[in-house]
């Protein structure tokens, strides 16, 4: 039995008002052990026949309409929220709460919050269903709560590449409710704030502060070692939702500026074994998703680093003002 709301009754509506024939189903890695029981109960329910997306998915920048272009007439897209992207195929986002017990560890979590008034919450897909609840349950035990919003996300959503909705709240302290270290790292490094993360999942509570200088360091010792690269690859996603052409021109002409070689590589999954026939080029800087460099450093022999990281190796930015780094929706195509 799933923990996660799969609204299949929804979708069932869907594919019927649509009278789709053939439809596309896409999971994130962590929901892809329901795709054959939602498949089923798919074509047990209608007359379409389902296509299931066996390419790993890394979010809403990800739908895989460009390969089921002519192929579906609907993807079925669970486990993320929209994005302003202009997907090619009709596609239906279900976002798959989850059945959790998060009032349980807001309670355990208080002690740790008791020396803080002003709280912000934050939190991705699939707990944004329990928020206003989790914001009811602090202001009763005498917190004020804020909650950000952005013009891509959700209110109180943070994304792995944006985190627009928790800057600017002049909170106290912030309390992320998910699971992993990515988004909650995201908000210590953009707040510089403490940050409390709950995992209603692996039941967890975690201060972010220590995991936080663990990976400073990591990138430290990357930009470090960046510096004496002078002949780098431009990673270039086609992903709409990751594709920063513009921005990897630019950074191209920096490092020209700079005396130093460059040549964009463009590509789909970004991954160790796709990098190793360019063994002329000494290190990448990631224009795609940016949790890239962060979460897969370790398997990457050569650097890997973001576009500001890039920045700090040539001396435009200061190890101070370190950031990650994000695709900001509403400003991709200005750069």
């Amino acid at each position: 039995m799933s923990i996660y709301n799969m609204d299949l009754e929804k979708v069932i509506k869907k594919i019927e008002s649509f009278n789709a024939k053939t439809v596309g189903l896409q999971f994130p890695e962590g929901l892809k052990t329901q795709a054959v029981s939602i498949a089923k109960q798919i074509e047990d329910l209608t007359d379409a026949t389902v296509l299931i997306s066996g390419d790993p998915c890394f979010g809403a920048c990800d739908v895989s309409d460009k390969k089921m272009i002519g192929i579906v007439d609907l993807i079925i897209h669970y486990g993320h929220t929209p994005l302003p992207i202009n997907y090619k195929i009709p596609t239906m986002f279900i976002e798959a709460y989850a059945d959790v017990d998060v009032k349980k560890y807001l309670e355990e979590a208080l002690p740790q919050l008791e020396n803080y008034s002003k709280i912000a919450l934050a939190t991705t897909t699939q707990q944004l269903n329990v928020l206003n609840e989790m914001k009811d349950y602090l202001e009763d035990h005498g917190k004020e709560v804020v909650i950000g919003s952005s013009k891509s996300t959700r209110k109180g959503q943070v994304l792995g590449c944006n985190f627009s909705s928790i800057k600017n709240l002049d909170a106290e302290v912030y309390l992320f409710v998910g699971s992993g270290n990515f988004h909650p790292l995201g908000i210590y490094l953009f707040t510089k704030s403490p940050v409390l993360a709950i995992d209603p999942y692996g039941g967890t509570i975690r201060n972010m502060a220590e995991y936080a200088d663990k990976i400073l360091r990591i990138r430290f010792a990357r930009i470090i070692k960046s510096q004496s690269v002078k002949k780098w690859g431009i990673l270039v996603s086609s992903k709409e939702g990751q594709y920063r052409m513009q921005l990897a021109k630019k950074i191209k002409g920096m490092l020209k500026d700079e005396g130093m070689e460059s040549y964009i590589i463009v590509l789909d999954n970004i991954n160790p074994d796709v990098l190793l026939p360019y063994t002329d080029l000494k290190g990448f800087v990631v224009t795609a998703c940016p949790r890239i460099a962060i979460d897969d450093s370790q398997m990457y022999k050569k650097p890997l680093i973001t576009p500001k990281e890039l920045e700090i190796v040539l001396n435009k930015r200061t190890w101070e003002n370190y950031q990650l780094d994000e695709i900001l929706f509403h400003e991709k195509y200005k750069y």
